[in-house]
């Protein structure tokens, strides 16, 4: 599996902690692997971000990518987890 890194994705990883770097290499060893393994929690991103899926790197960071072909992928971000809702509370 061929795997490309955006520019985006390349500058957000420089600017991560170590030890999430290092343990953003162990996980996508894991990827490399099986895209599906059930560590990473694959999943499809919201319908505003259609084509795209992220995996877990740990509970606070995750990363996103495209599937260019099904033998090349591109990751595109590198980032910390946000959890949003459009639930109201009423």
């Amino acid at each position: 599996m061929e795997i490309r890194y955006s520019p985006k994705f390349k500058r957000q990883y420089k600017k991560l902690p170590e030890d999430i770097k290092t343990r953003a290499e162990k996980m996508e060893a894991v990827f490399r692997k099986n895209p599906f393994d059930p560590r990473l929690k694959t999943h499809k991103l919201h319908v505003s971000q259609d084509g795209f899926m992220s995996f877990s790197v740990d509970y606070s960071y995750r990363t996103s990518l495209s599937f260019i072909m099904p033998t090349q992928l591109f990751f595109t971000k590198s980032e910390p987890t946000t959890f949003t809702s459009d639930f109201s509370g009423k």
